[in-house]
């Protein structure tokens, strides 16, 4: 890409600048690290580092302008914008010439199950012979080709880049997470959403948000941000989530909504489920088909749902849907069995809220032989208010329960877990603060067909310790346990 900066500058209105240079502007860059010659540096204030203390760093390195909120004491233009980030979501936008409405762009949002229904709405547009783009927890893909991202939903600048690089891979469709930090930061600003699914609402990040209410609100930017007009946008909500009713009150678009036990455009009915997969009746607007899938329990059908209304009203056909949810085998660190030839059997999950929690607990409880036994941890830094909260799920649905550390960040794993536990009348859990001692006692305790679930950090591969990450497999962990177990046999 290439403008002046004259021409860069022009969507930003309202700002008294008098700028008379005009150089070549060749990119933008919020890292002072990755300026170049003919970079445009955009100072921002982070939690712990701003930006505008590398105005000089950037000077020296290539920039020929920097947007800033205050004056700099170098010698290119300053920019002065009363807020960086907004300018900057603008900016971008405009630079990278609107990427998001040059291809058909789905986004995500809820407590649980975006990965999960990201991953199917790709394979889905995949079965129908589409290039696609995905943005999310696990990592980006532009076409099959996967990059590491550092959050569900990157800041407005590396957004507006990644969807600028599909356009230019000729990507068709784009699936993304959407974070409600994401939404509440302003990252997605710029973004033309054409289909907006809503999972669900459980208690989660309320160490940001404060409560229910802002974290719900946070949700509802999304959907009252696809316009005031009418348009072939499309909003999907969760008819059996009551924040459903509020959600669709702030968007304008057209509303579909799929669901199990209430009345819904897209349902499911006469659902069962076993230990190897789940078959439905499909119903979608009076067009009836039976799916059968190798995903397990509730919450899969659900997600199956959002995807599939998300696919339809995106004009889908039903046959390729069926085909698509019918071949794929799962999502990495979702309900992921780890199989090495033991005669018991061990799940690797994210679930990391309560809700999450309690889903796969009681889907593993409808077919559980024997005993249940759930290795659980939460993270530190996080919101305190759900670890006795997940603590009480875990004894309620496990016969045991191991507590153990997650990713206690700054914290001290042990006050972690004296969090989780206070109140505890129950007495079948212990507390194992290291978390592979945790899954190895787990495993060389089990019996023939008890379950094991560890929860908590499903696809992720490290542990982060006071600042430090070091790598740290769940599904690594358990493998090697499980063959060190049946070596000594």
């Amino acid at each position: 890409m290439m403008m002046t900066l004259q021409e860069l500058i022009e969507p930003l209105r309202f700002q008294t600048n008098k700028i008379h240079e005009n150089p070549q502007v060749s990119s933008l860059e919020m890292d002072s690290r990755q300026v170049k010659e003919g970079t445009v540096f955009i100072c921002i204030k982070g939690y712990t580092v701003d930006g505008h203390d590398f105005a000089q760093q950037a000077e020296k390195q290539g920039a020929v302008a920097i947007i800033a909120e205050r004056p700099l004491a170098v010698s290119i233009p300053v920019i002065i914008v009363r807020d960086s980030k907004r300018a900057m979501a603008r900016l971008a936008s405009h630079f990278y010439n609107n990427p998001t409405s040059q291809l058909q762009l789905i986004g995500v949002t809820g407590t649980n199950g975006k990965t999960t229904v990201t991953h199917l709405i790709e394979d889905i547009m995949q079965e129908a012979g589409k290039k696609t783009g995905l943005i999310g927890t696990m990592y980006t893909k532009v076409g099959l080709a996967e990059k590491q991202t550092n959050n569900t939903t990157p800041e407005s600048l590396p957004l507006q880049q990644l969807f600028k690089e599909m356009v230019d891979e000729q990507v068709e469709v784009a699936m993304m997470e959407v974070s409600s930090h994401a939404l509440h930061m302003g990252r997605v600003r710029g973004c033309d959403f054409n289909v907006a699914v809503f999972t669900n609402l459980s208690q989660d990040h309320l160490d940001y948000h404060q409560s229910m209410e802002a974290y719900l609100y946070a949700k509802g930017l999304l959907f009252a941000q696809m316009g005031n007009t009418f348009s072939d946008k499309t909003a999907v909500f969760n008819a059996d989530d009551q924040a459903s009713v509020e959600l669709a009150r702030l968007t304008t678009v057209d509303v579909i909504t799929y669901g199990i036990e209430k009345e819904a455009d897209v349902k499911a009915s006469n659902i069962k489920i076993t230990p190897t997969g789940t078959s439905f009746e499909l119903d979608i607007l009076g067009e009836k088909i039976i799916i059968s899938m190798n995903l397990i329990g509730m919450f899969s059908v659900y997600n199956a749902l959002a995807a599939t209304a998300a696919a339809y009203v995106s004009g889908i056909s039903l046959p390729i849907i069926k085909a698509s949810l019918e071949k794929i085998e799962g999502v990495s660190g979702r309900f992921e069995p780890v199989d090495a030839g033991q005669d018991f059997t061990v799940i690797v999950d994210y679930a990391h809220t309560s809700d999450s929690l309690e889903n796969v607990l009681k889907t593993v409880k409808d077919f559980a032989e024997q005993d249940i036994i759930a290795i659980v941890g939460c993270g530190g830094d996080r919101d305190k208010t759900k670890r006795p909260i997940m603590a009480k799920v875990a004894v309620k649905y496990a016969d045991r329960s191991i507590f153990t550390s997650d990713n206690p960040r700054s914290e001290d794993p042990k006050e972690i877990i004296k969090d989780m536990v206070v109140g505890l009348k129950e007495e079948n859990y212990g507390v194992i603060v290291d978390r592979q001692q945790a899954i190895r006692q787990a495993i060389n305790e089990a019996k023939k067909d008890d379950i094991i679930v560890i929860a908590g950090k499903g696809h992720e591969t490290y542990q982060e310790i006071n600042g430090v990450r070091t790598h740290f497999d769940d599904r690594e962990v358990a493998r090697q346990a499980i063959t060190d177990r049946l070596n000594r046999n």
